[in-house]
């Protein structure tokens, strides 16, 4: 089972976030998302709903990073073709511009991709 939670929703309509940390400790895989949509997640950035499952849902770097890749892949059944840079799936990836993972949620409200890869391929910057 796979509980996909949608922080930006809670943030923008001024709800309660989910109890990630409850789904974890008890052995639900979590997954991320952003509900966008101009009615409840007017926003496509996922950096900003890793910070927000870090800052106020209580999940850890790699748990957040986990859930807004491998853990979006189970969520939509795609687990075994994309979600993770191994051989056997398909290579869509971002290169960020940030010293190490844990600048992602710390430094908040920046765009910090640096290069799109999208399957195998540099999209962006298209240079």
């Amino acid at each position: 089972m796979t509980a996909t939670l949608l922080p930006g929703t809670a943030f923008f309509l001024g709800l309660p976030y989910a109890p990630a940390r409850a789904f974890l400790e008890t052995g639900v895989r979590v997954a991320l998302a952003t509900d966008f949509n101009p009615g409840s997640s007017y926003t496509p950035n996922m950096q900003l709903m890793i910070t927000l499952a870090c800052t106020q849902m209580r999940m850890t770097v790699e748990e957040a990073i986990q859930a807004a890749t491998l853990n979006g892949a189970y969520a939509l059944g795609l687990q075994s073709q994309v979600g993770a840079l191994t051989p056997d799936r398909w290579c869509d990836a971002i290169v960020l511009d940030i010293p190490n993972y844990y600048h992602l949620p710390y430094l908040y409200g920046v765009n910090h991709v640096q290069t799109v890869v999208k399957a195998g391929q540099v999209v962006w910057p298209n240079e």
